[in-house]
C-alpha cells in the first residue's frame, strides 16, 4: 500500500473551546485543508476554471471520531490516505496524531462538480489526470 500524504497543523487558540481543547468543528476544517494540500502536491487544485465553468469538489459526506484531546499550541500530524476513487467521487481517510498519540480519525467524500454561474452544481467525471494520480495513491 502506498504511503499516506503527510502534513501537520498547529492548533491555534481560535480552534479551541473555553477549556483550551480543540473544538470538534476544527477537525473538519483541518481535513479540508489537508485535502487541498494533497491535491496541490499532485499539481491540481480543489477549485479550477474549465471552459468558463468552475470545477470543484464539494463534500457529500464527512465524519470524525475523537480519541484523545488536542490542545491549544499542539502540533498535529495528519496522514491522508485515498480510500476510494470512483468515477465522480473520491473518499479520503485522515489520521490525526501528536507524538504518536492517536487523536482522531476521519473520513470525507468529495464529488467532482461543474458549477455553472448562478446554477446548482452538476456532478461530472473526475478528470483523468487527477483520477490517475489519486488511484496511484489508493494503490489501485
Amino acid at each position: 500500500m502506498p504511503l499516506p500524504f503527510h502534513t501537520s497543523r498547529f492548533v491555534e487558540f481560535s480552534d479551541t473551546d473555553m477549556a483550551g481543547i480543540m473544538h470538534f468543528s476544527a477537525f473538519f476544517r483541518y481535513m479540508e485543508a489537508a485535502e487541498h494540500e494533497l491535491l496541490r502536491s499532485l499539481g491540481f487544485s480543489v477549485y479550477s476554471e474549465i471552459d468558463g465553468d468552475v470545477v470543484s469538489f464539494p463534500r457529500v459526506a464527512a465524519s470524525c471520531e475523537f480519541h484523545s484531546p488536542a490542545r491549544c499550541e499542539d502540533v498535529l500530524d495528519i496522514d491522508v490516505t485515498v480510500r476510494r476513487v470512483g468515477t465522480k467521487s473520491v473518499t479520503y481517510g485522515f489520521e490525526f496524531s501528536q507524538h504518536g498519540r492517536d487523536v482522531a480519525t476521519g473520513q470525507m467524500t468529495s464529488v467532482c462538480c461543474r458549477v455553472p454561474h448562478g446554477e446548482p452544481p452538476v456532478s461530472i467525471p473526475i478528470l483523468n489526470a487527477v483520477a490517475d494520480k489519486l488511484r496511484e495513491m489508493a494503490g489501485d
